[in-house]
């Protein structure tokens, strides 16, 4: 296997990444030899699942490092930031910054059943989906710590124009990110930064399974998609490593689907 990135003192800074499309993506990253930095947060319960999916990423021979913490934070931001600057180096930049968050409400408008939308809960999934990837991405460029030719990546998904039920919030912070992305795009790109959205397809990750009615969405893209299949979170990570390499600098402010042609059905 080609590891293009190996010697070139390259890091992918995964937010979200110890799960699902995050780690699938630090996986891949790390076997083309970019370094791995991973910012999580996970219980205590959960450390021995999660430090066995990073030792695989140990194992490719790359410099890793794992923060769990509030990543939404601005002090702890600042905090890691400082951290990575000792890691690094004199050499050592980001040349990917991955959006992974997961961190949202799924509550239905209207119930008489269960709690419903607030005001505070879109502003907590808008934040933590969409605006933080706005507050790291400045954090790290006044740190100066992006490559001369960074990449900046986040997930959005259909829920960007369709409506799903317990999906409002989840939805808006979607566009939101679309949105901050292709200002990020245009705005930082003197700068040498490129910014994209992957709009994966339906996905069984962890955070599919918590939309209520999950098992509906699945059956329906499973019908609908050319292939017959769901997306994979390796589809997922593929696409990250094909837009962090030289090849892909002119692609820049898109929201790219990979799905199997998911959406054109």
């Amino acid at each position: 296997m080609v590891k293009e990135f190996q010697d070139k003192n390259y890091w992918a800074l995964i937010l979200g990444g110890s799960s699902g499309l995050g780690l699938a993506t630090a996986k891949k990253l790390a076997k083309h030899g970019m370094n791995i930095c991973v910012i999580h947060r996970n219980s205590r319960i959960q450390e021995d699942e999660i430090n066995a999916e990073f030792d695989e990423i140990k194992a490719e021979n790359v410099q890793f490092k794992a923060f769990n913490v509030d990543a939404f934070k601005s002090e702890k931001r600042d905090q890691i930031l400082s951290d990575l600057i000792d890691l690094f180096g004199p050499e050592g930049k980001i040349r990917t910054l991955v959006h992974s968050v997961a961190k949202g409400n799924l509550k239905p408008m209207i119930s008489e059943e269960t709690p419903t939308l607030k005001n505070d809960d879109f502003s907590l999934t808008i934040n933590a989906m969409a605006i933080s990837l706005y507050d790291w991405t400045k954090a790290i460029f006044e740190a100066q710590l992006f490559t001369e030719d960074a990449r900046i990546l986040s997930f959005t998904s259909e829920g960007n124009t369709k409506a799903w039920k317990n999906y409002a919030a989840v939805s808006a912070a979607k566009v939101t990110l679309e949105a901050i992305t292709r200002n990020i795009a245009l705005e930082f790109a003197p700068f040498g930064i490129r910014a994209n959205c992957i709009q994966a397809g339906v996905t069984d990750t962890a955070s599919l399974r918590m939309i209520p009615g999950s098992d509906k969405i699945k059956e329906h893209s499973l019908k609908r998609n050319p292939f017959k299949r769901l997306t994979q979170p390796e589809d997922i990570a593929n696409s990250v490593y094909l837009l962090s390499k030289d090849e892909a600098s002119w692609i820049n402010g898109c929201v790219i689907p990979v799905d199997g042609g998911e959406h054109i059905s």
